[in-house]
Formats: C-alpha cells, sequence, structure tokens
C-alpha cells in the first residue's frame, strides 16, 4: 500500500482520476476512508469458527405425559469449520513466518518489530527503491513467477513497494499525526506493527507505464485486471477488495497483492471467498479497538 506516494498524474489524467475517484468514494458515502496502504517452518494449526446451530422447534402437538417429562437440556452447538479447513496442510494465523498470517487492525504483529530472517531482492522490474525492494524468499520467489507469466502474456507489472520495516512505519505514521492528528491518520495509514508490508508476505505491484499507480482507477489497468483473474495460481490474493471494507478495514486497494499459498488462494477463488478473514473465519476489523 502507498501511505505517502506522490501524485504522477499530469493535469488530463489528474481530471480522470478525480471522476474515477468521486464514483469511488460515493459508494461508500456515509463511511470513513480507510486506507491501508514474513522463516521458520509455519507452525502447524486448524483455524475454525463455530456458529450456533438452530435450535430445535417443539410441536403443538405435544401430549400431556411429555409435557410433564423434562425437556433435555440444549446441545452444545455443533462446530461449523472455517473453509480453509478443508485444506490438507495448515498454518498458524499468528505466526510472522506463516504464509496464513493474518495481520489487521485487531490482529497486530507480535512481536511488533517483528523482521523476517529471509528478505531478498526478486528479480523482477520495480520503481521501488531500499528496503521497499525487498520480499521473503517465498514470496520473492512466487513473484518471480507471476510476473514472468504476466510478461508472456504481454502484461507489464512492476514491484511498486515491498518490505516496510517497523521503524519505517513509524515514520510514516508519525507525520500523518502530525499533519493532520491521529483519527484522521487511522484513515491514511497502518499503525505501527499493524502493517501486511512488514511480514514480507505483500507488496503493491503497478502497471509497466505508471498508469493510476496508487489510485482507484489503477483496477482497470492491465496488470491489475490479469493479477486479479490470475494470482490465486501463484498463491496471490488481492488483500483488499472492493466493498468489503467493513471487514478488513480497509478501502479497495487493486495494487496490494498478499501471498497465502497456491492451495489457499486458489480455494478461495474457487469458493469465491473474498476476504482472509471470511476464509479463516475469524473477527472482522473494521477498525482498531
Amino acid at each position: 500500500m502507498c501511505y505517502h506516494c506522490p501524485p504522477t498524474s499530469g493535469p488530463g489524467e489528474a481530471a480522470t482520476t478525480r471522476r474515477t475517484f468521486a464514483r469511488f468514494l460515493a459508494v461508500g458515502a456515509g463511511l470513513t476512508v480507510l486506507t491501508a496502504c514474513t522463516p521458520e517452518a509455519p507452525k502447524a494449526v486448524a483455524p475454525s469458527s463455530a456458529s450456533p446451530s438452530a435450535s430445535p422447534s417443539i410441536s403443538s402437538a405435544t401430549t400431556t405425559a411429555e409435557a410433564a417429562t423434562p425437556a433435555p437440556p440444549p446441545s452444545e452447538p455443533s462446530p461449523t469449520p472455517s473453509p480453509s479447513s478443508a485444506l490438507p496442510r495448515q498454518y498458524s494465523l499468528t505466526d510472522p513466518a506463516s504464509p496464513w498470517l493474518v495481520v489487521n487492525k485487531r490482529r497486530p504483529l507480535v512481536p511488533a518489530d517483528y523482521v523476517p530472517t529471509d528478505l531478498v531482492q526478486p528479480a523482477v522490474a520495480t520503481t521501488a527503491s531500499g528496503e521497499s525492494v525487498l520480499l521473503n524468499g517465498t514470496t520473492a520467489a512466487a513473484a518471480e513467477s507471476m510476473f514472468a507469466a504476466a510478461a508472456q502474456q504481454g502484461v507489464a507489472m512492476v514491484l511498486a513497494s515491498g518490505y516496510r520495516s517497523y521503524t519505517t512505519q513509524v515514520a510514516t505514521y508519525n507525520g500523518y499525526v502530525a499533519s493532520r492528528g491521529q483519527a484522521d491518520a487511522d484513515t491514511a495509514s497502518a499503525r505501527p506493527g499493524y502493517s501486511e508490508h512488514q511480514t514480507g508476505w505483500a507488496f503493491d505491484i503497478a502497471d509497466g507505464g505508471g498508469a493510476c499507480a496508487f489510485q482507484p482507477c489503477f483496477a482497470e489497468q492491465p496488470a491489475a485486471v490479469w493479477a486479479k483473474a490470475n494470482g490465486h495460481r501463484f498463491g496471490f490474493v488481492v488483500r483488499y477488495p472492493w466493498m468489503f471494507h467493513p471487514i478488513t478495514g480497509y478501502y479497495y486497494e487493486p495494487w496490494h497483492l498478499r501471498y497465502v499459498g497456491v492451495e489457499a488462494a486458489t480455494d478461495m477463488a474457487n469458493r469465491g471467498i473474498n476476504t482472509l478473514e471470511e476464509y479463516f473465519g475469524i473477527e472482522a476489523a473494521p477498525g482498531y479497538l
């Protein structure tokens, strides 16, 4: 995600962007705009959620003898497994080194200053510099395969922002607080220790020509269209999909990709599940507690 990117479009493009963005905000009218902008072997865990089963109804034709018989105690709710339990392999949702890690406004990183042990620079085109060209080893390898496949189909894709350290996030977030106040800063930047970029499992992409970088209109660019349709083949999901901000805490970011593994990403695509919160059966995170 981009927390402090300068405008990149010219006058003509700016007008188009304003119109596109106006339509984008209109859909979410009345809501606060939220913007979000990894390995030791993963620990095995079988995430699941439980939902109460409906209570049995009592027939109006109950006999006197039956009425006099004490009703049996209600049965325990039968657990309903989350969709992810269908997969043969299960990973931790809290270990930062796990591809299934869920970080959101109610699930911070532990430790807060976590640093991936295997940060590398993937062999892909990039407009980033410094630490932001880095990803963890697993994500980097998957990104290389995905970028190459896109290129073979004539789609140019570049890495626009990768790893972001806790220290960098502190500076970024504090800059927003100083200029806009904390309440407004929380709509524009993740708090330190709550950013997926710190895990090494996530990165932002841009179109080869730089069109609509970090703007809603990027959703219509070839790189975003291709990544949304094909990313699961390489283990990626669009982490903050359109109109799921009440669950993820962030508005649509077609540029922000998150590695969860080919099995999970493909399962999500096949089942039509859009968010990690829903897929792993955990609570929504519209805001910080």
